[in-house]
């Protein structure tokens, strides 16, 4: 089968167009003819060097897919409610960018009624990610407010839509007027352009001086200090990336005094029992809200993964590279045929 690799740490360029045997799907496991793959911001880190594969993970990198079940595990499919030929989307962790996937049965879904692959291959990074950390880990409840850091990238769309449907007031930063346009367009209360304005005073005006009950930081640094300014009393800050950096000085007293949470996560290395758990509540809240089209995937450019004449993985170069320049609004994806 094609894969996209990682020849080398360094540059989008690095991504080569390889040859890989077919993957033999094992217990509790299927295998997915690949029609499009998501493009997450991990991938771009593990091409860089800077967040291996876990132990036992295929070295290609991609963390979600969507197509079709070729084979696999017939008991722990019909369990599931899965069989043959059907046509799913699943969080790996890794070997995404591939013709042909393996997956954890307990991490596939059925993808949405009326949606191809393109679009159900952007849903499980980031809608498992936002469900995982802003409902599980931040216990945010409708009436609340909450304040999501870099709108528009593909974990801000899906927070925005999600905290929305869930009856919250949401708040959002991007570094652009337009990106301010477009998280307002998705259902955002208030944009702030972090670039213009100071978030931390915003998000003070904006909820008059109460602060914020959950924040999605993707961006750690010092960006925390203002955050803890910023949050209601018992408010819960959630980190789920450092691209601002890993350290961060804190006013201890204010945890004390308005009795906050500061917390984190990452997804790839927990085990597939704790990611079964968040794919059924996806699957029962979250999809009928996807399929009456109340949320909706944001997709921003689709790539081609192999170029047809070239025969090369410039797609995902490509891909790559638009990621990192920040102009995205929404999910970067991989087509690999007909979806």
């Amino acid at each position: 089968m094609k894969v996209i690799e990682i020849s080398s740490f360094g540059g989008p360029d690095v991504l080569r167009l390889a040859e890989r045997p077919m993957p033999i799907a094992g217990a509790d496991e299927l295998c997915i003819r690949v029609g499009a793959s998501g493009v997450n911001r991990p991938d771009v880190l593990q091409r860089a060097g800077h967040y291996p594969a876990p132990n036992g993970a295929s070295d290609i990198p991609g963390l979600e897919v969507a197509g079709t079940i070729v084979s696999g595990d017939m008991a722990a499919m019909a369990a599931a409610g899965l069989k043959v030929d059907d046509r799913v989307c699943a969080l790996v962790a890794g070997g995404g960018y591939a013709e042909y996937c393996i997956a954890p049965v307990a991490q596939c879904l059925p993808v949405p009624k009326g949606f191809t692959d393109v679009q159900a291959a952007s849903l499980p990074e980031t809608f498992f990610t936002v469900w995982s950390n802003v409902f599980d880990r931040g216990h945010l409840v409708a009436g609340e407010a909450l304040l999501v850091q870099g709108g528009t990238s593909g974990i801000g769309v899906t927070a925005i839509q999600l905290a929305k449907a869930m009856g919250a007031t949401v708040i959002a930063t991007a570094g652009t007027d337009a990106k301010c346009e477009a998280m307002l367009a998705l259902g955002a209360d208030h944009a702030i352009n972090y670039k213009t304005q100071d978030f931390e005073v915003e998000a003070l005006r904006l909820t008059d001086g109460r602060g914020v009950d959950v924040i999605l930081d993707m961006v750690a640094g010092d960006y925390v200090a203002r955050e803890l300014r910023c949050l209601a009393e018992d408010g819960r800050l959630v980190i789920i990336a450092v691209q601002g950096g890993v350290k961060s000085e804190i006013n201890a007293g204010l945890v004390l005094r308005k009795r906050l949470t500061v917390t984190g996560s990452t997804l790839r290395v927990r085990p597939v029992a704790f990611k079964q758990a968040i794919a059924q509540n996806c699957l029962n809240t979250v999809w009928p809200l996807l399929e009456s089209g109340r949320i909706k995937p944001v997709i921003h450019s689709v790539f081609d993964a192999v170029d047809a004449e070239q025969l090369t993985g410039s797609g995902a170069a490509a891909a790559h590279a638009l990621m990192e320049s920040n102009q995205h609004v929404g999910k970067i994806i991989l087509h690999w045929g007909t979806a």
